[in-house]
């Protein structure tokens, strides 16, 4: 009976990398057998090794590898009808059960591993799939040595970068081809944050950067717009300021034919700098003062440069006020370092990337990548947890790649496509541990 975790991918795993006993095999014929090159692994239609080379009775093969749980997977998936397997040299199985042939009638050779596998593999891997805890490995952390956690999470920032780029080049087809209005969305979602960012791209949406710079040498205008597109300037007010804001804004809003948002801004649980009011008044002052924002940052030689332009701080009105209309102490709303720094991350970095990777401009997206690394390292949940696993994060592109392997690889199991989860399936030093934790 087949081992609820024993999978073709785990199969597969286990033949590409060699982790089963290479001394004295036979195929399941009786013919000695010896592998020269297991083959190219192969996504596509067809067998799942190719090019492969093996030595079978002193006669050496070439060609494909296939590879199945079941020796009769192979009927059931058809392969006896479909000429791509008719070069098939060797079928790999977990369990022999039935004698294979070719369209000629001679037998395909099988090699049967399930006797060749260490336990230890199977158990380290039965650990990583029933895991509940914060990564799978958890218990084995850090598994690996510094370098090659340092490559590891290299790999993992540029995966991360090149997934967020899929995204902004979508994006870019929605903008007909337009790199400042894309950036505009997506500093506009930015500056929402993870509460109120679908908010803020919605009215990005309904303001082109046409628009807006017609309107941006004047400040309470561009309020106006951003104000009144989140729904904030549809109530009666007492004070001069807001009551300006809703008049302009009844104006523009007939001007180019405004549709409201069906979005509310939320404010609960959230703190007061952070409310949407405050961050559409520190981006309509960032889209004020600055020209060409994207084209800017594009030509901006360190991050440095970046944090100069993104200095900014909401007109004076909102140094007493946090909510329209609700008078309080005098504290100036400047937009604080950390803010900036999520900027530089979520909107900047990923915008640059993309734009040098559909321009195949290496210099830029080394240049993405080289500010990632001067970027304080991010402190949430995802990095903290890391830390106390003794997994280290000097810098943003080091967060960036601990959320990229927490998300996209440890929390869909991903284990086998991991460093760190081939080391903790092919290192013998965890033996020691396992009686425990398989019981626990």
């Amino acid at each position: 009976m087949l081992s609820p975790h024993m999978t073709e991918k785990l199969l597969h795993f286990i033949w590409q990398f060699q982790y089963y006993n290479l001394a004295n095999l036979h195929t399941e014929e009786g013919q000695t057998f010896k592998v020269i090159y297991q083959g190219l692994y192969h996504h596509n239609q067809g067998p799942d090794f190719i090019n492969a080379k093996i030595i079978i009775d002193e006669t050496t093969w070439a060609g494909n590898i296939e590879l199945h749980l079941k020796s009769s997977d192979w009927l059931r998936h058809q392969h006896n009808n479909d000429q791509n397997y008719n070069n098939t040299i060797l079928h790999v199985v977990w369990q022999h059960d039935v004698e294979i042939k070719h369209a000629d009638g001679s037998v395909i050779p099988t090699l049967q591993l399930q006797p060749l596998v260490p336990k230890l593999m199977l158990d380290h891997y039965q650990i990583l799939m029933e895991s509940n805890r914060f990564v799978p490995c958890d218990r084995f952390l850090p598994a690996i040595d510094n370098m090659k956690w340092s490559m590891w999470k290299e790999r993992l920032t540029i995966e991360r970068l090149q997934r967020k780029s899929t995204i902004v080049l979508q994006q870019l087809q929605a903008a007909n081809n337009h790199w400042e209005e894309v950036f505009w969305w997506m500093l506009a979602k930015n500056f929402g944050g993870s509460i109120n960012g679908e908010l803020f791209e919605a009215i990005a949406r309904s303001l082109p950067i046409v628009t807006l710079a017609k309107h941006k040498n004047q400040i309470h205008q561009i309020e106006a717009l951003l104000l009144g597109q989140a729904g904030l300037l549809n109530k009666q007010f007492d004070d001069d300021y807001m009551i300006m804001l809703q008049k302009e804004y009844i104006f523009l809003q007939k001007k180019y034919q405004l549709k409201l948002m069906t979005i509310q801004p939320h404010f609960l649980r959230m703190r007061p700098a952070n409310f949407p009011s405050i961050r559409l008044a520190q981006l309509a002052m960032l889209i004020h003062k600055s020209t060409h924002l994207f084209s800017t940052i594009l030509e901006a030689g360190n991050v440095s440069a970046i944090k100069e332009l993104m200095d900014v701080q909401a007109n004076d009105y909102w140094h007493y006020h946090y909510i329209p209309d609700e008078a309080t102490p005098y504290k100036p709303k400047k937009l604080g370092q950390q803010m900036v720094d999520l900027i530089l991350i979520n909107t900047i970095v990923p915008a640059l990337f993309a734009y040098g990777l559909h321009h195949k401009n290496e210099p830029l997206k080394e240049k993405a990548i080289t500010w990632l690394t001067t970027i304080s390292a991010e402190e949430n949940n995802i990095t903290k947890k890391w830390k106390l696993k003794n997994v280290t994060c000097e810098n943003a592109a080091e967060s960036q790649a601990l959320i990229e392997l927490k998300n996209n690889y440890c929390t869909p199991r991903r284990c086998l496509e991991c460093t760190v989860g081939n080391a903790v399936l092919k290192t013998p030093k965890h033996t020691p541990l396992l009686p425990k934790l398989l019981a626990s």
